[in-house]
């Protein structure tokens, strides 16, 4: 039977831990386990703890900790603009003496200072989900995010036939994952589809949904004529597509959106949202905690580990690939 998966150390106040299954299960029997040497402790941050993407980060995580028999700890601030709570957890485990820290740093800047202070103490770093500008890291785990803001642009640039006018709605500053895929959609959108006006790009929706859908509010008002939107995140898909409801737009202005859940899903399903450019967090949040084992053993890894990237439309909604990919298993390792 896989070890149970320990959680330990409240932080501090709006610190949102949470217990990895308290009885993960056992691999498929394709998939055979494969025993670390020594029950490793290892602390996997997220960049939020609320939204449905890290809630697949954390089952992915937790999978390979059964498989591998060691002690994960799930820890991270609920707001995705909350760096002092992140770099505040990453110091606590430091100070824990955890083998190892799978990290999604929510500022590319701000934590690199946390890292290097976990490797002066013997303490190795993955970086999963969005980059972190260090030598320090083993391997950084993540979409392609250049590529996936690409795919978003060619899919809304060939919904426009190549014409028309579009917004993009950043997500937050600082953030490394979304910035790549911002610039990937301006790059393939202003290459590719000259005869398409970039009418407003350079604002932020901020980290929680309520901030993007004020945002998106203001940002609907002063652009009455629209005939696009690309939003990089969760949250800013969701603020804006609730934007767009109250507008009166939804489902007349073609959107692409990044990252999935329940309500954003069945908005494609609704008309209101024409393409979705998905990660595969599930993946990453496995990968990122092999990825650290293998270290841990002594194995090599690779420096950079793609986990793919896909663009849902309401054409390939339905296959079984993509159902797959939108509705993974997470009570099977969540125990929720």
């Amino acid at each position: 039977m896989p070890r149970r998966i320990l959680s330990f150390l409240a932080v501090a106040l709006f610190v949102a831990p949470a217990l990895f299954a308290a009885e993960a299960q056992s691999p498929p029997p394709s998939q055979p386990a494969r025993k670390a040497s020594k029950p490793y402790k290892i602390a996997v941050i997220p960049k939020g703890t609320t939204h449905s993407f890290w809630k697949s980060i954390h089952a992915g995580a937790a999978k390979a900790a059964a498989e591998f028999g060691i002690d994960a700890i799930w820890m991270g601030p609920q707001r995705e603009d909350d760096r002092s709570m992140q770099i505040q957890v990453v110091e606590n485990f430091i100070s824990q003496k955890v083998d190892g820290i799978v990290l999604a740093p929510l500022d590319s800047q701000a934590l690199m200072r946390p890292v290097q202070e976990a490797k002066a103490a013997g303490i190795p770093t993955v970086i999963i989900d969005s980059d972190l500008n260090s030598p320090e890291i083993v391997s950084f785990v993540a979409t392609d995010n250049r590529l996936g803001g690409s795919l978003a642009a060619k899919r809304l640039g060939e919904l426009l036939g190549g014409k028309g006018k579009v917004m993009m709605m950043r997500y937050e500053e600082n953030s490394a994952s979304t910035q790549n895929r911002e610039e990937g959609f301006l790059e393939t959108m202003k290459k590719d589809f000259p005869g398409i006006e970039l009418v407003s790009t350079n604002q932020y929706g901020g980290a929680t949904v309520d901030l993007a859908r004020k945002k998106a509010d203001s940002l609907l008002l002063q652009f009455a004529q629209l005939d696009g939107i690309f939003c990089p995140n969760e949250s800013s898909t969701m603020g804006m597509l609730q934007a767009l409801k109250a507008d009166g737009r939804a489902g007349k202005v073609k959107f692409a959106g990044f990252d999935s859940n329940d309500m954003l899903i069945q908005a494609m399903r609704d008309g209101q949202i024409q393409g979705l450019t998905l990660q595969n967090p599930f993946k990453m949040g496995y990968l990122g905690v092999k990825t650290m084992v293998d270290h841990l053993e002594g194995r090599p890894v690779e420096k950079r580990v793609d986990t793919g990237v896909v663009v849902v439309t309401p054409e390939n909604l339905d296959t079984p690939e993509i159902k797959e990919l939108i509705s993974p298993d997470l009570k099977k390792w969540l125990n929720e």
